[in-house]
């Protein structure tokens, strides 16, 4: 794996034969396992189980599925929403069909995580493109392009992100977003190493993000692998810490931002910015242009992917409560702008978070 990006996906090969890879990041920490994915099916397959997570990346994956739509036999009918995905408002987006194959491939692939629209985005560039010219040359030739640009972007938003951390300062973050959920060096994760690759004394804490624990395995792996100075805590540990004086910055991802600044990210986020905005510590956001869905005004309208209750009711196979037991798993959670001192973006910095600064830094080209 290449140091410099921790890079979780790349394409091999050319435009005709070409596969993409992907590290599984269900295996991580105690492997690392790459995939080969050679239809759009498999990526889609790829995405709603978690062998890529993390928005940028995804949206990623979804491109490089349209390049492999584009060369093989027509993908099979979109799946209907996830059972149990639950929607606080529309949020749905139509996406161009450029033909039938392609279609079916796009709508497959946008369907594939319901919160994420990255994912959207993504598909529906490569989409409109085909209107054109439907080739795999083609479409590799963008699918890379928005690699590329997601790599120089994740380089904008550090720097703008390092510039409001101090020698000396904890940091927190919630989940992953770090090279593992990006094409470049990440988001919030990102800000992180910008910070520490300027010589920057910080020690980051990492929520251990339940029920998945992408923090323990993923964002853990990432700090250890760049030596950033770090401790993983129990999600419920934040407050106490921020209490205690070790916590001065939280920042962290987020998966769909609304008009407004609402910002959706993985579950738990919510809870760490009230206990931040409690203890008077500034919590902000790392994200892209292409995480705002400006069609929505506010984060009511953001759908929450519920996944299966296994996630909480078991762990590593074995049962952690009794059979009788159920559970609801929302796998995201919304933040209202309020509470978020401001939003990193490739495009500048949202500051103060709201309708007006959103529309400035990023303009009408941002969906």
């Amino acid at each position: 794996m290449d140091e410099a990006t921790l890079s979780p996906l790349c394409w091999h090969g050319d435009a005709e034969t070409g596969v993409l890879r992907l590290l599984d990041q269900r295996a991580l920490p105690r492997e690392e396992r790459w995939i080969e994915c050679r239809t759009a099916q498999e990526v889609a397959t790829a995405i709603q189980d978690m062998i890529v997570r993390g928005a940028p990346a995804i949206g990623l994956a979804g491109a490089y599925g349209m390049v492999l739509a584009a060369r093989g036999p027509a993908a099979p009918p979109a799946p209907s929403p996830r059972a149990g995905a639950r929607r606080s408002g529309t949020g749905a987006v139509p996406g161009p069909a450029p033909s039938t194959g392609l279609s079916r491939a796009r709508d497959l692939l946008a369907t594939a995580r319901p919160t994420a629209v990255n994912l959207v985005w993504a598909v529906d560039k490569l989409a409109s493109a085909a209107r054109e010219d439907p080739s795999p040359a083609r479409l590799l030739s963008l699918a890379r392009a928005l690699h590329e640009d997601d790599i120089a972007g994740n380089r904008r938003m550090a720097a703008l992100g390092a510039a409001r951390i101090e020698s000396g300062m904890g940091v927190l973050t919630h989940c992953n977003a770090g090279a593992l959920a990006t094409g470049g060096i990440g988001t919030a994760l990102g800000v992180l190493w910008e910070a520490h690759r300027q010589g920057k004394r910080i020690h980051v804490y990492a929520d251990e993000t339940r029920p998945r624990l992408q923090g323990a395995r993923l964002t853990a792996w990432e700090l250890s692998r760049r030596g950033i100075p770090h401790t993983l805590v129990c999600d419920g540990a934040a407050a106490s810490l921020m209490a205690r004086g070790r916590i001065q910055l939280v920042v962290t991802g987020a998966d769909r931002i609304a008009a407004n600044g609402d910002a959706a990210n993985k579950i738990g986020t919510y809870s760490v910015a009230v206990n931040a905005r409690f203890h008077a510590i500034p919590f902000h956001v790392a994200a892209p242009a292409a995480t705002f869905d400006l069609a929505l005004p506010d984060g009511r309208g953001i759908p929450i992917e519920e996944r299966s209750e296994e996630e909480v009711t078991a762990w590593g196979g074995e049962r952690t409560c009794p059979a009788q037991t159920h559970a609801t798993n929302p796998a995201f959670d919304v933040t209202p702008a309020a509470l978020i001192r401001s939003i990193f973006t490739d495009r500048g910095e949202v500051d103060p978070v709201g309708r007006e600064a959103i529309a400035r830094v990023l303009g009408s080209a941002s969906r």
